[in-house]
């Protein structure tokens, strides 16, 4: 699996580097991804998710069932 959130779909962003000279060189700036494990209600099991720091405090005022249907992941595979 890539580094991408598997709520927001957040992943790695192009950009560049600029030194003090102005030469740019090409970097890859990564998302803050975290391995989590949640309780789903619904199922009444556990379910460990790759999410990004945002989709974490997202989480806390959504919840897990209604940011996962948003999304359209199905939690049964997890």
């Amino acid at each position: 699996m890539g580094r991408k959130c598997q709520l927001t779909g957040k992943k790695a962003n192009n950009a560049y580097a600029v030194s003090h000279s102005h030469i740019r060189t090409k970097k890859l700036q990564e998302p803050n991804l975290q391995w989590k494990r949640l309780w789903w209600s619904q199922g009444k099991r556990w379910v460990k998710l790759q999410l990004s720091t945002k989709a974490i405090k997202t989480l806390e005022h959504k919840g897990l069932a209604a940011f996962a249907k948003e999304a359209g992941l199905n939690l049964n595979r997890f």
